[in-house]
């Protein structure tokens, strides 16, 4: 794309490594597939529309590890950022603005294989008669439904690992941020063990903000296969698929009512499909479903879900 709000040799550096992240993560989650195959769907807003702009979505459904595996890249613009972009930064509401991502979404099969997020964005706003102003934003999380330390454990020490080299009080703040933000109000629920995540970020020059993104999106695989290594093949029957189920309804429900991302896509007038790329092909609800105490669903809510230090140990 042309006519940038950015300076043109930075809106490429991080539209360029953005496109090369989602074919880094999309190659390496096909090798885990011997049949199913990712749809590439390249699209472009049409003129007249207000939000203009184009995108790649990656799509695998019905693998044998992954039953959805979705990674979306976006790069658009827009003549006035929508009210969930502006609401830390009141003095930029009105301005045109441009934005760029790739996101992800990762739901497996086997309900001990951990459901994952990951996001890491770029927005650049152009205030009437000022420079253009940047901010990043991103993190990862791991929503399991059958809980395993080691797992948890190994997701957070990878998150801290990417963010040390950028100052010892990232990890714990963007750790704190995670818990804070993916956090059903409505149900005084944490929506899984949490990662980092971090927004309106521009604390350094661009350029070791732009590094700081990269860490964040490099770190994705590593902290992220591992796991799927361990679990993908672990015996599982109707009791695990049925509660896996009806924690996916949880995943929903934060989605559609909390999250900020989404709340940004529709009220900017973004494209539907890609914004719902997170939804899980199946989902299911119960009224005032009850866990038998001490069994592995029930640990899920007392052992995993209460916000904790994971690194303590």
């Amino acid at each position: 794309m042309t006519d940038s709000l950015t300076a043109p040799a930075e809106t490429q550096a991080v539209l360029s490594y953005l496109t090369g992240l989602q074919q880094r993560i999309t190659d390496a989650v096909a090798a885990h597939e011997p049949e199913a195959r990712f749809v590439v769907d390249e699209w472009q807003k049409p003129p007249g529309e207000l939000l203009q702009g184009r995108g790649r979505t990656m799509i695998l459904e019905g693998g044998a590890v992954f039953e959805r595996a979705g990674v979306g890249l976006s790069h658009v613009r827009g003549p006035q950022l929508p009210p969930s972009a502006t609401q830390h930064r009141p003095e930029l509401a009105g301005a045109p603005f441009e934005a760029m991502g790739v996101s992800l979404v990762f739901h497996p099969r086997n309900p001990y294989v951990p459901t994952v997020h990951m996001n890491v964005r770029m927005l650049a706003a152009l205030p009437a008669g000022d420079s253009a102003v940047c901010w990043f934003g991103g993190g990862m999380d791991l929503t399991p439904y059958y809980g395993v330390r080691e797992d948890c454990v190994h997701f957070h020490q990878t998150c801290h690992d990417v963010l040390q080299p950028f100052g010892d009080d990232k990890y714990p703040r963007f750790k704190q941020w995670c818990d804070d933000y993916f956090y059903l109000k409505h149900r005084h629920e944490q929506r899984g063990i949490g990662g980092i995540f971090f927004d309106d970020f521009s604390e350094f020059d661009h350029a070791r903000n732009f590094a700081m993104l990269q860490a964040v999106g490099d770190g994705f695989l590593p902290a992220y296969l591992p796991i799927v290594q361990r679990r993908k093949d672990q015996a599982w029957g109707e009791r695990e698929r049925s509660f896996q189920l009806y924690r996916r309804g949880r995943y929903v429900e934060f989605n559609l009512v909390w999250d900020r991302g989404t709340h940004f896509g529709l009220q900017s007038g973004g494209r539907t499909e890609s914004i719902l790329l997170s939804m899980p092909p199946q989902a299911s609800w119960a009224y005032r479903r009850g866990e038998q105490p001490g069994s592995a669903e029930a640990r899920l809510y007392t052992d995993f879900l209460p916000r904790q230090d994971w690194l303590a140990a």
